[in-house]
C-alpha cells in the first residue's frame, strides 16, 4: 500500500442549506410531501399521466432515441477508461522472439532469442489509485448524464405529446365553428334575400367563416412540426411516423413531491455535477504526486543460443534484474502550475455544483408555482367559457328578432372563441408544467442506481448497442 497523496474528498455543502419545505407548497393542498418514499416517482413516471399512447412512445425513447444511444456510448467509453487505469496496478509483462543472421569474413552466423520482460511501476505515491479514482469518477459523471439525457428526452416527448393533443383540441374547436359560422353565413344570406338584413352583413359573415378556416389550416402547420419532433425523440424518420388525433384527457395528475434535502439525491445532473468534483479532487492528488520520485522495477530473462538445438539448454539461459529511480529535480514552475491549475479546476467544478444544486430548487418552485396559479386561472377561464356562450346564445336570439347588428354578433363570437381557445391553452401549460416538476423532481431516479467503483470494472454490458445493458449495469 501507498503513501496518501492528495486531499480526501468530501462532498461540498451546497450554497444554501436546503429548507425544510418548499415555499410554494405553503397554503394549498394540491401536492402532498411524499413520505415515506415509497410514495415517489418511480421507473415509468408517465404512467401517471394514463394515456396508452404515451406509454407507447415514452417506451421507444429507451430503444431508439439517439441522444441517448451517444450518452450511452460515452459511458461505455468511461468505463474502458477505469479498466486500463486500474490495469496500471500490474506489472507489464512482454516478450519479443528474435531471429537474427550475420556474415562476416566468409562467416554466416545465426543468433536465436527468446526474452521475457517484466516491467512494475509499485503506486508508492498513490498515483495509480488516483488516477482510478479519477476515472471512476468520470464514469460516475457519464452514467448520471446518460441517465439525464434519457430523463430529458423523455420529458420533451411527453411535453411535445401534448403540445399536439392541444392542437388537436383547437381544431375541433374551429371545425365546430367553422360549421357554425357557415351555418351563420347561410342565414344572414337568407335574412338579406328577405330584406331585413344587408350586403355588409354577409360580408362580415364571409370573413369571419375564411378566417377561421385560415386559423385551422395554420393549426395543421404547428401540429406538423410537433409530429415530426416525436418521430425524432422515438428514433423513427418523421416521413413514415404519424400520431393518431387525440385529445388531452384530464388535468394533471397529482404528483408526489419530495423533501428539499432528497432532491440532492433524485436528479441525476446534481449527481453528475458532485462526481465531477470527486474527479477534481483526484486530479489534485495526482498533480501533488508529481513532486515525489517514481521507482521502476524490471526483469529480463530469456534464452539466447546460435542455433535452434541449444536454443532450450540450461547453458543458454540469462536474466537481470533491478530497479530504477526518477525523480525531476528543476522544471521552472511547471508542476506547481499544474497542480494550481488542478486547484482553480476543483473550485470551479464546486461552485457549478453548487449552481446546479440552486437551479434545481428554483425549477421545482418555478413548477410548483405554474400549477397551483394555473389550476385557479383554469377555474376562472371555465367560468369565462360558460358566460361567453351564454352571451353568444342571447346575441343570436336578438340578431333574429332584427333586434340588433351582426356586428355584435360577430364580437360576442370571437370573444366565445377565444375563451374556449384560452381554455384549452391553460390545460396544455399545466400538463407541460407537470412534465417540467416530473423533470425538476428528478423523474424516477435516484443517486443508489450510480455504480459503484467495483461494479465499473466488471459489470458485464452486453451488447454495446444496448442501452438496457448499461442501465442495467447502473442499477448494480
Amino acid at each position: 500500500m501507498g503513501c496518501t497523496i492528495g486531499p480526501k474528498y468530501q462532498a461540498p455543502a451546497p450554497a444554501a442549506p436546503p429548507p425544510v419545505a418548499f415555499k410554494e407548497m405553503a397554503g394549498n393542498d394540491q401536492w402532498k410531501m411524499a413520505t415515506p418514499s415509497d410514495g415517489l416517482l418511480k421507473g415509468k413516471w408517465w404512467e401517471i399521466f394514463g394515456d396508452p399512447e404515451l406509454n407507447r412512445l415514452e417506451e421507444l425513447v429507451n430503444v431508439n432515441n439517439q441522444n441517448v444511444k451517444q450518452a450511452e456510448a460515452q459511458f461505455r467509453e468511461a468505463r474502458a477508461t477505469v479498466l486500463s487505469n486500474h490495469a496500471n496496478y500490474y506489472p507489464s509483462i512482454g516478450s519479443s522472439p528474435g531471429i537474427s543472421q550475420s556474415y562476416e569474413e566468409k562467416r554466416s552466423t545465426s543468433s536465436f532469442s527468446l526474452p521475457i520482460s517484466a516491467t512494475w511501476e509499485p503506486d508508492l505515491w498513490g498515483r495509480v489509485r488516483l488516477s482510478v479514482e479519477n476515472a471512476v469518477a468520470n464514469a460516475q459523471v457519464s452514467a448520471a448524464d446518460l441517465e439525464n439525457m434519457r430523463l430529458s428526452q423523455q420529458a420533451l416527448l411527453a411535453t411535445d405529446y401534448f403540445l399536439l393533443s392541444a392542437q388537436d383540441m383547437q381544431m375541433n374547436i374551429l371545425k365546430d365553428t367553422i360549421v357554425a359560422y357557415d351555418k351563420n353565413l347561410q342565414l344572414t344570406i337568407n335574412r338579406y334575400n328577405g330584406g331585413v338584413a344587408s350586403k355588409s352583413d354577409i360580408t362580415l359573415a364571409q370573413t369571419q367563416l375564411a378566417g377561421a378556416q385560415a386559423q385551422n389550416t395554420d393549426l395543421h402547420i404547428t401540429r406538423a412540426q410537433y409530429e415530426h419532433a416525436i418521430a425524432v425523440l422515438t428514433g423513427q424518420s418523421p416521413s413514415n411516423f404519424e400520431v393518431a388525433a387525440t385529445q388531452i384527457a384530464a388535468p394533471p395528475p397529482s404528483i408526489p413531491v419530495a423533501i428539499p434535502s432528497q432532491l440532492l439525491e433524485r436528479r441525476p445532473d446534481i449527481a453528475a455535477n458532485e462526481r465531477q468534483v470527486a474527479a477534481a479532487n483526484a486530479s489534485v492528488g495526482i498533480a501533488e504526486a508529481a513532486y515525489y520520485p517514481t521507482l521502476t522495477l524490471s526483469a529480463n530473462l530469456g534464452v539466447l543460443a546460435n542455433n535452434l538445438p541449444n536454443l532450450f539448454t540450461y547453458a543458454s539461459r540469462y536474466w537481470s534484474a533491478g530497479p530504477s529511480v526518477s525523480q525531476t529535480l528543476f522544471d521552472f514552475g511547471r508542476r506547481g502550475a499544474t497542480l494550481e491549475n488542478a486547484k482553480a479546476s476543483y473550485d470551479a467544478t464546486v461552485a457549478a455544483y453548487r449552481q446546479t444544486v440552486l437551479g434545481a430548487f428554483q425549477e421545482v418552485e418555478d413548477d410548483l408555482a405554474s400549477l397551483r396559479y394555473l389550476a385557479q386561472e383554469s377555474v376562472e377561464e371555465q367560468e369565462a367559457v360558460v358566460a361567453s356562450q351564454q352571451a353568444l346564445s342571447l346575441e343570436m336570439d336578438r340578431y333574429r328578432a332584427g333586434t340588433d347588428s351582426y356586428l355584435n354578433v360577430i364580437t360576442t363570437q370571437t370573444i366565445a372563441l377565444g375563451d374556449q381557445q384560452t381554455a384549452i391553452t391553460i390545460l396544455q401549460r399545466r400538463m407541460t408544467a407537470a412534465v417540467d416538476l416530473v423533470k425538476a423532481l428528478g423523474g424516477g431516479w435516484d443517486a443508489s442506481t450510480l455504480p459503484s467503483g467495483n461494479a465499473i470494472r466488471t459489470a458485464e454490458l452486453g451488447d454495446p448497442k444496448s442501452t438496457q445493458n448499461v442501465a442495467k449495469a447502473v442499477d448494480k
